[in-house]
């Protein structure tokens, strides 16, 4: 009986830990990723103000561009 409930006890803790992505680097890269796409997708702007969030996820897209332009500016700038 007490085996039963260790065991039972044992999985839970498991599947908990794979849950939050203790065991494997997948349910962390998936959290990323959905960060991200929140991210640029301005789920933190007002929902209810189509322009604000418009807005946000123009402002988002142009400085991603932006920064890449920089990191590629940059790396031409060491390799030559």
């Amino acid at each position: 009986m007490k085996d039963d409930e260790t065991v039972r006890q044992a999985k839970r803790t498991l599947d908990r830990i794979g849950e939050e992505g203790g065991l494997s680097a997948t349910p962390v890269m998936k959290s990323a990723a959905n960060n991200v796409r929140d991210h640029f997708t301005a789920k933190d702007a007002d929902g209810g103000d189509k322009v604000e969030v418009w807005g946000t996820r123009i402002a988002r897209g142009l400085a991603l561009f932006a920064f890449v332009g920089l990191v590629l500016w940059m790396v031409g700038q060491v390799t030559s």
